[in-house]
Order: C-alpha cells, then sequence, then structure tokens
C-alpha cells in the first residue's frame, strides 16, 4: 500500500505544534498531595502553521491535558478547578474506581460550576492505559479539549527504547476560520453517527513525528478521544502485538495483522518493533474507504541492533474476579433503538411517553428498551460480587461504543468462550453482544454509549451495586 497523508484542510501543509498557553496557578491551599487541574478556555496551533490558532478548552489551557502518571497501587489527587463557562466534571475513564469519585453529574456528584472546584482522591489499582475526561455537556466539552492520559505503570519496566502515549482525535474545523465548528447539538450528528471532524490529530498535533531506530521497541499507548469516530488502525514498517485492550492486559499477546479496530474511548497497548529500513519511515495509519491516512510518522535514523528481539511477553495481569457458572447466571437484555433510518417508537422520557416527532423535537433520537435518558430506575439493581450477563442488542443502523463505569466485562463469542477484559465494546448496526461480569464495585454506574451524541440524545442507564 502506498503511504499519502491527506489534507483535511485545502491548502494544509505539515502542522509544528504550538507551545499552549498555560494560565499562572498555585497550590496554596491544597491538602497534601494533591495539585491543581484548571479547566479553562485556551489557544491551539491545530490547523497548519499559517493558519490562525483555535479557540480550545483544555485542562491547564492543554490538548490533550496534561499526562497522569502513577505506579500501581498509588493515589491520584486533583483538584479540579473550573474557570469555563459551564459547569463540568471529570470522568477518569476505565478505572476501577470509588463511586463517589466517578464524576458523573447528576449520578455521582454534582457539576462543579465556574468559578468552583472540586476534589478527586482515588487509588489506581490496575496498572493500564486510561485517560480523563469531562462527563458535563460531554459532546460540546470534550469536542472543545477536555480530556487527557492517565498511565498507571507496572512494578517492572518493559525492555523497551520508546514508551509512548498518543491520544488520538478528529477536529471540526470551520474551514474559513479554523475555529472548533458549532452548534454541537445539530440533529444530524444527534441522529447519525455523532460528530465527525475534518482534521485528525495525535497529541493534539498533525502528522507528528518520533524519530526511531530500526530495530527499536515501542510501547504505542493508543488512547480514541473523538467523539463518535472509529478508528481502523494500521501498521507501516512496524510488527508487534497487541498487549492490552482498555487498560487489561491479554492472557498472551495478540499479533497484529492487517488493520484492528479502535472505538471511541476504547485503549489498545501495542509492543512493536521498527522493522522499516535506516533512511525510510515507519508510520502508525487510520484505514478509510478511500486509502491509509497518516496518524503519526516514526523516521528511521540508525540501527539499535542488527536483528529483532525476542516476541513481547505478557504483561503481569491485573487481579480479576472470578466468574462462576456463567451459563446459569442471570440474562439482562438492552435493546438500541432509534436513529435515523430506523425510526423510534414512543418511548419514555421522564414521566412521558412520546412518539418520535415529539422527542426529535426535544433533540433526542435513541432509546434503551424504550427509554431515553437515564431513568430513575436502575437498569439492572446487582447484589454486590453478583455474577450476571448483559445483552447489548443493536437494533439501529449506526454501531454504538457501549461503555460500564466501574467495572470490566468479558464479551462471550457464539461459541462460549471469552474474550478480552474491556470497559467499552463496539456493537455493529444489526449485532448483539452479550457480556459477562462480576458486579464487585459498589455504587452506581453509568451504562452509555460512547458515541457522545447518541448518548445525549437518549443512550443512557445506570446500573446499581448494592
Amino acid at each position: 500500500m502506498t503511504l499519502s497523508r491527506r489534507q483535511m484542510i485545502a491548502g494544509a501543509a505539515g502542522l509544528a505544534l504550538m507551545p499552549a498557553r498555560v494560565w499562572a496557578q498555585s497550590n496554596t491551599g491544597l491538602p497534601p498531595g494533591f495539585t491543581e487541574i484548571d479547566a479553562h478556555p485556551a489557544t491551539h496551533q491545530i490547523a497548519p502553521p499559517g493558519y490562525d490558532t483555535t479557540s480550545i478548552w483544555g485542562y491547564d489551557g492543554l490538548v490533550p491535558g496534561p499526562l497522569i502518571r502513577v505506579a500501581q497501587g498509588g493515589r491520584v489527587r486533583r483538584r479540579l478547578r473550573n474557570n469555563l463557562s459551564q459547569p463540568t466534571a471529570i470522568h477518569w475513564h476505565g478505572i476501577r474506581i470509588d463511586n463517589a469519585m466517578d464524576g458523573v453529574p447528576g449520578l455521582t456528584q454534582d457539576a462543579v460550576p465556574p468559578g468552583q472546584s472540586f476534589d478527586y482522591d482515588f487509588v489506581s489499582h490496575d496498572a493500564g492505559t486510561y485517560w480523563y475526561h469531562s462527563h458535563n455537556k460531554s459532546m460540546e466539552q470534550v469536542a472543545r479539549g477536555l480530556y487527557g492520559p492517565l498511565i498507571v505503570d507496572e512494578p517492572d519496566p518493559l525492555d523497551i527504547d520508546h514508551d509512548l502515549v498518543l491520544v488520538i482525535d478528529d477536529w471540526r474545523l470551520d474551514p474559513d476560520t479554523v475555529q472548533i465548528a458549532e452548534p454541537f447539538d445539530n440533529f444530524h450528528d444527534l441522529s447519525h453517527q455523532g460528530r465527525l471532524g475534518n482534521l485528525i490529530t495525535v497529541n493534539g498535533v498533525f502528522d507528528p513525528e518520533q524519530p526511531v531506530r530500526q530495530h527499536d521497541r515501542l510501547r504505542l499507548r493508543l488512547i480514541n478521544s473523538a467523539n463518535a469516530r472509529v478508528f481502523q488502525v494500521e501498521l507501516q514498517g512496524m510488527q508487534g502485538w497487541v498487549v492490552a485492550l482498555d487498560g487489561m492486559p491479554l492472557e498472551a499477546p495478540l499479533p497484529i495483522a492487517g488493520a484492528f479496530t479502535l472505538a471511541p474511548a476504547q485503549r489498545a497497548d501495542l509492543v512493536v518493533d521498527i522493522t522499516a529500513e535506516d533512511g525510510t519511515s515507519a508510520d502508525l495509519l487510520s484505514i478509510e474507504p478511500n486509502g491509509g491516512f497518516g496518524l503519526m510518522r516514526f523516521p528511521v535514523r540508525g540501527q539499535s541492533a542488527s536483528v529483532r528481539r525476542p516476541a513481547a511477553s505478557a504483561l503481569p495481569p491485573n487481579p480479576q474476579p472470578v466468574m462462576d457458572n456463567i451459563a446459569a447466571s442471570p440474562l439482562h437484555s438492552m435493546t438500541m433503538q432509534g436513529g435515523a433510518m430506523s425510526g423510534l417508537a414512543p418511548s419514555r422520557l421522564g414521566d412521558e411517553v412520546l412518539d418520535a416527532r415529539a422527542l426529535a423535537e426535544r433533540g433526542k433520537f435513541w432509546a434503551l428498551n424504550g427509554i431515553v435518558d437515564r431513568p430513575d430506575a436502575p437498569f439492572i439493581d446487582a447484589a454486590l460480587g453478583e455474577t450476571l450477563r448483559i445483552s447489548l442488542i443493536n437494533n439501529t443502523v449506526f454501531d454504538h461504543a457501549m461503555h460500564l463505569h466501574g467495572h470490566h466485562f468479558r464479551v462471550i463469542a457464539p461459541d462460549g468462550q471469552l474474550g478480552p477484559w474491556r470497559d467499552t465494546t463496539l456493537v455493529p448496526s444489526g449485532q448483539t453482544h452479550q457480556v459477562a461480569l462480576v458486579m464487585d464495585n459498589p455504587g452506581s454506574w453509568l451504562l452509555h454509549c460512547h458515541m457522545l451524541e447518541h448518548a445525549a440524545a437518549g443512550m443512557m442507564s445506570w446500573v446499581r451495586v448494592t
């Protein structure tokens, strides 16, 4: 395949990273061990040089927000300071966390008003690749840049030359102004696939590069922070393995052959060897219907060894609950309904049952089991430690990335085999994913589509563990 890079804005050249503006902040008055993280407007050079900067919202004014890195078992202590014009909150995605720290307004905390703060304090029990993002008006606030990476390191480092955190996003920019296109709640995005951008960045940069040597070994921590885009990722000039998904190590490394899927909110840890020749380039590609386009380039300069290293070993497992007698465990069904080209039967919104027209007038196009938005009663009321199954049934013409807070689950294959531990599963149109899990984390936990426009337009539920 011939590599080409799409200029997603007419006339664009390469992108050089402009240092982000960071507001001065003081830790005066913070509890011991806390650091302040300030959500505020800033500007960032998202479009290539020669264009204006883009107004964004960022944690500490950065896109992505500051890397938070702790050792397994370490504490994360952050005081969120809200200097935005809207209330906000932080959800720590994929971390099996105390419920009070999960960051979901209306379910686990109140949204933090402008000018106010909230203290997040939790233990990072599981090593792996995670991320944090706004969970209030998410389809707008995440699209404006409110997200960042969270890495929990294993006790023993891997034998690698580079450990790279790669946060992949797509931006919808007005080609004339290079400002983030509005509105965020247009009916097309809400009722179709969601908000798709016209410029893709890695760590806030278009077409970045990382110099390497032939036979270098890299750990690539991929995070899909896009509102709705499903990436098909492929390697060129690199060979390797998937070693973890959604933060959880695989039982055995999975050799990478061709493109693999990275849905919104999903993560994939890769261990790859640079096989491209000295003087050429290895590339991370996004495979689109009309070809492969570069996400990031790795120019090869020199050689670190004459031959490749032995195959990668499995990462040490995180502690996971034991699921006994899965076939006999309770089965709960959740049917995804609505969206464009499917129609939505009369569904309940709060205390009312409304037809599709009345729901559309309120910006609601999707339902879960005939219910629009998060209901008062939980979808599942489970006992602590209970093993159960959920059938996620997609009766729409669009794919949905279903995410459960506070837990990981395993997709059950048709032959009964269990897939890897995940916190987000992409359910294709017309298909059903049955998942098994142990409800081992007490509290009220959100269950929703992570195509953020779908969640805003109705695909939101919750479970309770008591």
